[in-house]
């Protein structure tokens, strides 16, 4: 949405348009950066600039003393960021299906950046002040030109969907995609999703892709890359230079580490959790440290002392891809007053398989027990996690939780989310009920804590 009003004015007559990179000098202060839009029912007073830092300021036109225009919204930087010459032509590459130039001859690492929507590819909308699903990867990496000094980068939009609407099928299609990328040889894949259900899809990509030679790196945002504060181009930046340079391999996710913009955290996708709605630091590796931080400011990375062993890159390895997924499982927290019933229900529904969220150590109520029973005569696979976010699973403390392994119980010492997707996952690529426990009691992607 354009200006209005005299700051409509202003900008007409300095000849500044929304995305022209400007140079802003007030009574006190200068400011650099790019113009952005405003809302349509904002005032008419303010003009909004994107700051080098990636933060946004209002500055009142009255404090203006002169506005100059530094480059237009389509000049040199945005070309540059995108590989191309000012014909739009690539200097010694050729356009990757995203529309974005992959240089053959360039030393830099090859990224592939695949966009799958949430707040990270998202803008306001300056109609109605809400965010709505609109950028594309292409236009992620136009809008952070630093990520061209980290590599080179193809970028494409594979959905665009808030997280909330993804589905097991749509781990799938991510799966195949990762897969079709490391046979083109890319030195990482960066993925940007959505941040509400971002660690589903960070465990199921950990169990459907296997032995992986590079990096994979999801990323997400917590505000909008239009917003002030945005974490977008921070935390896809401190992506990119682990995916791009990091000796590590497996599936992880890039976040903010803290309340400030200079580290962004890695943790292993199977072993993470989003602990905070709104907090740009609302990731956290849970019983682990983070694999690694990477420092924005000096563009290092810092690997961290861990329990699980994180392999490093190598290209020569091929994945093993197993991409299926049976949606026929449910994830049930238990409460006080909880209805056997519900199980009764999954049962008569065909499900094959339920995890429960237990109290403590894991347990349910006495009353659950019958109901239990019938789901494992049924053939319903049955597992345990716990409610609690920290601590370890632990059945056999209480007469409680060695009653149900006696029914036949799996006990899964990991994070719900991640027990949830992995049943799933074993249910779709096991072919008995002796093979689906056995897999899912062996350590496959670091799950267990």
């Amino acid at each position: 949405m354009e200006y209005r009003g005299d700051a409509y004015r202003l900008l007409e007559s300095r000849g500044a348009k929304v995305g022209d990179r400007i140079v802003v000098k007030t009574r006190d202060n200068e400011y650099r950066g790019i113009l952005m839009p405003r809302y349509e029912l904002a005032d008419d007073t303010h003009l909004v600039i994107k700051l080098g830092n990636g933060y946004n300021i209002g500055v009142s036109i009255d404090r203006i003393v002169s506005i100059r225009l530094d480059e237009r919204r389509e000049d040199k930087e945005v070309v540059e960021a995108r590989g191309e010459d000012k014909e739009g032509k690539g200097e010694e590459g050729e356009r990757g299906r995203g529309g974005s130039v992959i240089e053959r001859n360039s030393t830099r690492a090859r990224l592939a950046l695949v966009s799958t929507g949430g707040t990270i590819a998202s803008r306001i909308d300056y109609r109605t002040g809400g965010v709505r699903a609109v950028l594309t990867a292409e236009e992620l990496y136009s809008i952070v030109p630093e990520l061209s000094s980290i590599a080179v980068i193809d970028a494409e939009v594979l959905m665009q969907e808030y997280s909330e609407n993804l589905t097991p099928m749509h781990w799938s299609i991510m799966a195949e995609k990762v897969t079709e990328k490391i046979y083109k040889g890319y030195d990482g894949i960066v993925i940007t999703h959505g941040t509400d259900t971002m660690h589903y899809t960070s465990s199921a990509l950990s169990f459907a892709l296997q032995d992986l030679p590079v990096p994979v790196v999801l990323v997400g945002a917590q505000r909008s890359s239009d917003r002030p504060s945005s974490d977008a181009a921070t935390n896809l930046i401190g992506a990119s230079l682990f995916a791009a340079t990091a000796d590590a391999s497996g599936v992880f996710i890039a976040m903010h580490k803290g309340k400030s913009d200079d580290r962004v955290a890695l943790h292993i996708g199977t072993r993470v959790r989003k602990n905070h709605t709104s907090s740009r630091d609302a990731f956290e590796s849970i019983d682990i440290e983070p694999i690694a931080v990477v420092d924005i400011d000096s563009k290092r990375i810092e690997m961290l002392e861990s329990d699980c062993n994180v392999r490093g890159r190598d290209k020569s390895r091929r994945p093993i891809v197993r991409s299926r997924f049976d949606e026929h499982v449910a994830l049930i927290k238990f409460y006080p007053g909880f209805d056997p019933s519900m199980i009764e229900y999954l049962i008569s529904k065909g499900y094959r398989g339920l995890v429960l969220e237990g109290t403590g150590l894991g347990h349910v109520s006495k009353r659950c027990f019958n109901a239990i029973k019938d789901a494992i005569d049924s053939k319903m696979l049955v597992c345990m996690t716990s409610q609690c976010i920290w601590g370890r699973l632990r059945m056999t403390v209480y007469e409680t939780g060695r009653d149900l392994l006696s029914m036949g119980v799996v006990p899964l010492d990991m994070l719900p989310e991640t027990a949830l997707v992995k049943v799933m996952w074993v249910l779709a690529n096991s072919s008995s009920m002796d093979e689906a426990r056995s897999m899912l009691l062996s350590d496959i992607a670091m799950e267990f804590k």
